[in-house]
């Protein structure tokens, strides 16, 4: 397989060079690459952050080796994909264990799904959970291991959305919940995600009416976390087009954005191989190293 060339993009314009990448065959969640390798994965711990609709729901932590409660680390927090209707945190366990050998507190989120049919979780619940995620380990910090103010959100799919919507919906809270406490992280690593829900993108129909609300393309702002997105150009499921407009608005409000170009790549193509997931971690890596984030 020839390596995609991928390209940068900050706060000045740059030209994409791309690389074709041969079609990917069909695979499913169980016999993808990141799939393997969640499968032998298993958190040092569950911590119940919220109860809602009368379940509890769940960050799974990875400590790092010789983690210490007095310990300030940098938090890294994984949010699963699955068109907010499915999926669960065990899939994103390799991206919070490679982050836990690197030294950082790692955890994987566990929120409610929407349900079509009897209406009880909507989206907005979904956005709603992921926050409180992120409060819960921000207002935790002292128990956790952790600096509050080196706290990464990353999400893969409906999962990047959520993870966008931390440092963006600053409305949508759970009722009750401390919003003195931000949601907002410190750096976005957001993987082919839900970035346009309008009726061009994806989740229009399950958003409804208030879709403009949850559409981190059309409410992009100045002062958002640094942020990098990583998108192939075959993405059917969640169009490129809107990560290019996100990437965009992002440079035009002043923020930090690089945008990650896999030329063919479709939805979901780096939980594919080895060789394209190697290749976003080291493009992570560099991304948060870069802002002091994590110490190679």
């Amino acid at each position: 397989m020839l390596k995609p060339i991928l390209f940068l993009c900050t706060l000045a314009a740059a030209v994409p060079v791309v690389a074709q990448t041969p079609a990917a065959p069909k695979y499913t969640m169980s016999n993808d690459h990141v799939g393997r390798l969640a499968a032998g994965l298993t958190a040092s711990s569950q911590i119940v952050y919220k109860k809602a609709q009368d379940r509890d729901l769940s960050l799974f932590v990875f400590n790092p080796k010789g983690w210490q409660a007095t310990d300030k680390r940098p938090c890294y927090i994984t949010i699963h994909g699955g068109g907010w209707t499915g999926g669960e945190p065990k899939r994103m366990f390799p991206f919070a264990d490679h982050y836990a050998k690197l030294g950082l507190v790692s955890i994987s989120v566990q929120y409610r799904l929407f349900n079509a049919k009897d209406k009880s979780t909507s989206v907005f619940n979904c956005v709603k959970d992921a926050r409180s995620a992120v409060r819960y380990v921000r207002a935790h910090a002292a128990e956790l291991g952790i600096d509050p103010q080196k706290i990464i959100v990353s999400g893969g799919s409906a999962g990047g959305h959520l993870a966008i919507a931390t440092a963006m919906f600053e409305d949508v809270n759970e009722d009750g919940e401390d919003t003195s406490i931000s949601a907002v992280p410190n750096a976005l690593i957001l993987l082919f995600p839900v970035i346009d829900t309008s009726k061009e993108g994806y989740g229009n129909a399950k958003i409804g009416d208030r879709w403009k609300e949850l559409s981190p393309a059309h409410n992009v702002r100045a002062g958002l976390p640094p942020t990098i997105t990583f998108h192939g150009t075959g993405d059917t499921t969640t169009p490129f087009k809107g990560a290019q407009i996100f990437h965009d608005a992002m440079l035009k409000a002043g923020n930090r954005s690089e945008l990650i170009v896999n030329d063919g790549g479709a939805h979901g193509y780096l939980m594919r191989t080895q060789e394209l997931y190697d290749e976003c971690l080291q493009k992570s890596d560099a991304f948060l190293t870069s802002l002091h984030l994590l110490n190679p």
